[in-house]
């Protein structure tokens, strides 16, 4: 599966949060990862009370240390750290990604800017518009305990979005997890911009319309389970009516899932699934690993 990981790190405790996802699937996929740091030009000297990563030589002493502390010998881990100051540190990123040939991109949520920022909507939205690899995302608060064994999918019926269901297969396969597939069908009540508009006009059209949508979405998760099934996963899978982003994170309270597994166009303002807004807004509201897997549109 996942054959070379990649964990940015800028030298602070909370930026560590992903070494131990990067250690969990190492170990069971026999991947190696590579620690990188990027020297950003105009860098504080503090980040989070902490010292931050100004230097070349202060950077590469550091995730030294790191792979000393966190991997077993077994696991292969190179450094690498991009002595020429930059600004776009997620363009950096994405580069690297494709320069290093890594497959996954582990990051922490955290901060308010630059490699110090890490907040959704910032680097990480912006790796996830440039990069090709999937992105997880770890919130600074996880503990050392990283698990995969119940995985939230969420989806939307539309079979080009369906890369995060193979990648959550995968996994499930690996981790011996369980998955539960999503699908939220919008109430009259949650309809936005020109739906919202439409429905006030044709109310009545407008509920029988959302009323089929909900059959098609079950008639497409039963297709689903029976699919998953014959390849011996345990599969659950439930359509929720409602906003979409209230209804992955009610579910995921009641399926106690350990990880979301979602596709992403990875556009600006990440222009995904159901409205620009449900996979920066979903980052913000959950605090499970969250495993960005990039939609590329195909070219006619």
């Amino acid at each position: 599966m996942f054959k070379h990981i990649l964990v940015p790190l800028d030298g602070s405790k909370l930026a560590e949060a992903p070494l131990y996802a990067a250690l969990y699937f190492a170990q069971i996929m026999g991947a190696r990862v590579t620690l990188i740091h990027t020297i950003e030009k105009d860098a504080p000297h503090e980040i989070h009370g902490e010292r931050h990563l100004t230097g070349e030589q202060e950077a590469r002493k550091y995730l030294q240390e790191v792979t000393t502390r966190v991997f077993p010998p077994q696991i292969q881990v190179e450094v690498h750290v991009h002595g020429k100051e930059i600004e776009d540190v997620a363009r950096s990123i994405a580069e690297h990604t494709e320069e290093l040939g890594a497959d996954l991109i582990v990051m922490c949520t955290h901060g308010r800017g630059g490699l110090r920022g890490f907040m959704y909507g910032r680097i990480a939205q912006q790796v996830s518009g440039l990069s090709i690899a999937p992105i997880l995302l770890i919130h600074p608060g996880t503990s050392t305990g990283f698990t995969c064994k119940r995985l939230l999918t969420p989806l939307d019926g539309n079979p080009d979005h369906e890369e995060g269901l193979r990648i959550a297969t995968d996994l499930a396969g690996l981790c011996g997890a369980k998955i539960h597939l999503i699908m939220a069908v919008h109430t009259f009540t949650t309809l936005s911009g020109e739906s919202a508009a439409t429905a006030k006009m044709l109310p009545g059209t407008t509920r029988a319309i959302l009323d089929l949508v909900e059959k098609d979405a079950e008639k497409y998760l039963l297709k689903s389970i029976e699919s998953l099934q014959t390849r011996g996963i345990s599969v659950s899978a439930s359509v929720e009516r409602g906003e979409p982003v209230s209804v992955i994170v009610e579910c995921l309270k009641k399926t106690g899932a350990d990880m979301i597994v979602m596709a992403t166009h990875g556009k600006t303002g990440m222009d995904a699934f159901w409205s620009g807004s449900t996979t920066p807004n979903l980052s913000s509201r959950v605090t499970v690993p969250l495993l960005l897997v990039p939609v590329r549109v195909k070219k006619e």
